[in-house]
């Protein structure tokens, strides 16, 4: 990806790049977090994507992390023991 640069309009704002967009998939709704860097003329921006992108990145994460378990029998067993 080549260097890009855009300019504050007088509200602040900055335009995003297409091709930024299209690599980081930001779409409406998405938020960034500014973070400074101390010591340099330089911003860190981390990509926010909305709750429900996040949620569809989570969905099944259990099941990658750990495939051989089963978090709902696990559950059903937990609650058969208190009862």
């Amino acid at each position: 990806m080549s260097p890009m640069i855009t300019t504050v309009t007088q509200k602040n704002m900055i335009t995003i790049p297409a091709e930024i967009g299209r690599y980081f998939g930001i779409k409406p709704g998405y938020r960034f977090d500014w973070q400074p860097v101390e010591g340099k003329d330089e911003i860190l921006v981390r990509v926010i994507p909305d709750r429900g992108e996040l949620a569809r990145r989570l969905l099944g994460a259990g099941r990658r992390c750990a495939p051989e378990r089963d978090a709902v029998v696990e559950l059903v067993a937990e609650r058969a023991m208190e009862g």
